[in-house]
């Protein structure tokens, strides 16, 4: 048997981090992204005999089936998990979460593990199997240290605020799946505003084309909050009805929710809803902040528009923050993850001339900026999810082949941008917005990853 051991010091109690670990949505926060991993029979409480399954991605499309069963479970103080099928001849993991002073804890990973086909595994793929363990757990302990740090810092600063009732529009997209792990690993319950709702507390049926949304489920069920993201992706060559949909799918669901919320005796208390840099137009080298004017283009229009029909929810004395999203970075999806194949391949390069400015965030600033405009009541209006050091074009295609190893000589040009993409390039890849998050660092919020370097390396595991 070989065996990995790994220790990371958080400053949260023994007691916080295990009650972290034991609640839903840890495990998926834990996964790395660049990793194809899913769960298909998620973990329902921390117990002797609970079983988990996932599937991990093996070689490329292939994933093999890996079933894991608690054993050894003291609340407080750890827990085991022991491979009962999957990819090694024998897996045990201990997670120990020891005291270390009052609001202290060490959080130690111990792994034996034994590879398959005996000698040969154990002769051939022991370092690379090592080399992936660290790389994992690196990626796992700085996840569960930010995160038990944020959830106890907002429990310290609000001792007698019970855990939030939270509804999610877009809940199973690339934000929403995030962002209802993140909550749910705090101890906040989750339900999704769906076209598809279950027969259960988990959902509530909308359909914003047919003008239908289910107002009695949201207001029976008590929730504090709802978080807006659903909307059409802005993906794709930008058709006259393509643009219809982005534009209607944003406003006038924003519209229908909002107007549904303000008829409510007892409306939720706060509204996030998504906006975008957008906003601000193609600007050149001016800095952007909260306070500047919109631009003039098909997004700053849309984006405009959906602001402006959260109005109804403001009038009814909602708090209403408005979250402008720059470039999300994760591997999951996204303007990262379609560049990632061609920059490996060494086919990377910039977008046009280079110049224009890449207001980027990392997906876990990201949630991180959306759960703290949830809970601190002064935070309202417009709010930049950007990081406060935004790079051109050229500097993130150098960076990025930096973290990769790989070259970077192989420009598009702003012609063929325009030729594969149209009116969208324009928009997306050849616009600049130097935008700044002038009123979120005013509010507060401590960013993660506030460079662009140190924020690939954590999202690439590199």
């Amino acid at each position: 048997m070989s065996t990995f051991s790994q220790s990371v010091s958080i400053p949260v109690p023994a007691e916080f981090l295990y009650q972290w670990h034991a609640n839903p949505g840890a495990f998926e926060r834990l996964a790395p992204p660049w990793e194809s991993v899913d769960v298909t029979q998620p973990l329902e409480r921390l117990e002797d005999g609970q079983r988990t399954e996932i599937r991990v991605g093996v070689a490329g499309p292939i994933k093999q089936r890996w079933l894991a069963e608690l054993q050894n479970v003291r609340p407080g103080e750890q827990f085991e998990d022991e491979q009962l099928t999957g990819p090694f001849a024998a897996w045990h993991h201990r997670h120990t979460m020891t005291p270390d002073g009052d609001s202290k804890s060490i959080l130690t990973d111990h792994i034996e593990y034994r590879l398959p086909l005996g000698f040969l595994g154990a002769t051939f793929g022991s370092g690379l199997v090592r080399r992936k363990l660290k790389r994992m757990f690196d990626y796992r302990h700085r996840i569960t240290k930010a995160d038990a740090m944020a959830h106890f810092k907002t429990q310290q600063q609000h001792p007698d605020r019970q855990a939030m009732k939270v509804l999610i529009s877009g809940r199973s997209g690339l934000v929403g799946s995030e962002l209802a792990s993140f909550l749910n690993s705090g101890g906040h319950t989750v339900a999704g505003l769906t076209r598809s709702p279950e027969k259960n507390e988990n959902t509530v049926a909308w359909d914003p084309a047919e003008n239908m949304i289910d107002s009695a489920a949201i207001e029976n069920q008590g929730f504090n909050a709802v978080v807006h993201l659903a909307g059409e992706s802005i993906q794709g060559r930008w058709t006259n009805s393509k643009k219809r949909r982005i534009r209607e799918s944003r406003t006038e669901g924003t519209r229908l929710l909002c107007e549904s919320l303000a008829a409510m005796d007892n409306p939720p208390q706060t509204l996030i809803c998504a906006s975008a840099t957008g906003y601000y137009g193609d600007r050149g080298d001016e800095e952007l902040t909260e306070s500047s004017p919109p631009g003039d283009s098909f997004l700053a229009d849309v984006c405009r528009e959906w602001e402006a029909a959260c109005e109804p929810a403001r009038e009814k004395g909602i708090r209403v923050v408005n979250v402008r999203i720059g470039v999300v970075l994760t591997p999951k999806g996204g303007a990262l993850s379609k560049l990632l194949t061609p920059f490996k391949l060494g086919g990377g390069g910039k977008v046009g001339d280079g110049k224009q400015w890449w207001s980027w965030v990392a997906i876990d600033d990201l949630i991180g900026i959306i759960h703290h405009a949830l809970t601190n009541d002064e935070v309202s209006g417009p709010i930049n999810a950007t990081t406060p050091n935004p790079v051109t074009n050229k500097e993130f295609t150098k960076t990025l082949g930096k973290v990769l190893s790989r070259p970077t000589i192989i420009p598009l040009p702003g012609f063929a941008a325009k030729i594969m993409l149209g009116e969208m390039a324009d928009e997306l890849l050849l616009a600049s917005a130097k935008v700044l998050p002038q009123r979120t660092l005013e509010s507060g919020y401590d960013f993660r990853y506030p460079e662009l370097e140190p924020a690939l390396r954590h999202l690439l595991g590199r």
